[in-house]
């Protein structure tokens, strides 16, 4: 059997030589790898909408950088939008949400 991985071994209880590393905010905009899969994207949303994608910026670091466990590539704007909310991005700005007016919104 395949030696476990670093992460599973610590989980389980495993005292190691060295911590399992992975880095927070791993994809983003200081790699070039992930600026091209961005761009074959065509958006920030489509990029996280599609799960070839939003899987290949995960492992983006992993292959650059050898870390032991990665941080699946997601983006807190799927919430409000999964709950109704309408999303889009002001260049130069950032992101929009479309405004809460009632209650049941």
């Amino acid at each position: 059997m395949a030696k476990q991985k670093k992460l599973l071994r610590a989980l389980a209880g495993e005292t190691l030589k060295t911590p399992p590393v992975w880095m927070m905010r791993q994809a983003g905009r200081y790699l070039p790898e992930y600026r091209a899969t961005r761009a074959q994207a065509g958006d920030f949303l489509s990029l996280c909408y599609n799960p070839d994608l939003a899987a290949e910026v995960t492992l983006q670091p992993i292959r650059r950088y050898g870390f032991d466990a990665a941080i699946m590539f997601a983006d807190i704007l799927l919430v409000p939008q999964g709950l109704g909310a309408d999303v889009w991005f002001v260049t130069g700005e950032g992101p929009r949400l479309s405004t809460i007016t009632t209650p049941a919104e």
